[in-house]
């Protein structure tokens, strides 16, 4: 299996992006943010049929189309209007753009299907590279903001902004959520995205109570995820996204049993 070069490709990108998932939805879970998750991975669908329509790399516009939707969303958040409205109301705008944009560019319906349901078997070294530069810029953000985000993510009623990097940590959450969707989605594709970024982190809560473990848990859990997916879809050749979405679905359900059954 490995004396193929895609699939050593996939194999490197799945593990860049099961990291770069596990330790975002760790805090993205907390801040039970996985509505807002599911939300950029459809905007992260229109941002990918603009670039067709453009003639763009696809993660260019999905970077672009998410990163705009995160802070807009942020930035309309009020008392007075909650992020699930303003989350749905730019979510609709997006699906219906991405509908215009793929029409727009004739998009072919191959094109189209590795938008939705991902093509890492596909994934060339070039893409390779770009995914992995996004996954370090996450990477390094999130762990220069770790104190700022883990009390903003699990001690909000706590959280007191008054230096400039805690006034800012809300925003710069967004940005590294908008990032983390760009770079799963060329794994499991925008409609499953926020599998593999809420599911793991989701099921790791029901066995460890720290930070550290929950990143490491989810982690590891996202990591079987996908290479026990890649491993099945070169054996069936069948989509590597499904296999992914059902093991993490089987996970939770599992943790989720093994925390009642201790109670």
């Amino acid at each position: 299996m490995f004396e193929y070069a895609f699939m050593q490709n996939a194999f490197l990108a799945g593990t860049v992006i099961a990291i770069v998932a596990g330790m975002v939805g760790t805090f993205a879970v907390a801040r039970n943010y996985a509505f807002l998750v599911h939300s950029l991975s459809e905007i992260s669908f229109a941002g990918a049929a603009l670039s067709f329509w453009l003639g763009w790399p696809a993660v260019v516009g999905m970077l672009f189309l998410t990163l705009l939707a995160s802070l807009s969303i942020g930035s309309l958040e009020s008392s007075y209007t909650k992020q699930d409205n303003v989350t749905a109301a730019i979510s609709a705008l997006a699906i219906g753009l991405g509908i215009l944009f793929l029409a727009l560019g004739h998009t072919a319906t191959s094109s189209a299907t590795g938008i939705l349901f991902g093509s890492v078997l596909g994934i060339s070294h070039g893409n390779l590279m770009t995914l992995l530069a996004l996954a370090i810029v996450v990477i390094v953000i999130l762990l220069l903001n770790y104190r700022s985000l883990r009390q903003l993510s699990f001690d909000e009623a706590g959280f007191s902004p008054v230096t400039l990097a805690a006034k800012v940590a809300p925003y710069l959450f967004l940005v590294i959520i908008a990032l983390t969707v760009s770079v799963s989605s060329q794994l499991v594709g925008s409609l499953l995205v926020f599998v593999l970024v809420t599911l793991p982190a989701a099921s790791a809560k029901y066995f460890v109570n720290t930070v550290p473990k929950l990143m490491g848990m989810a982690i590891a859990f996202a990591l079987f995820g996908t290479w026990t997916g890649l491993f099945l879809a070169y054996l069936t050749n069948l989509p590597t996204s499904f296999f992914i979405a059902v093991i993490e679905v089987l996970i939770y359900l599992w943790s989720l049993w093994q925390f009642r059954s201790s109670k």
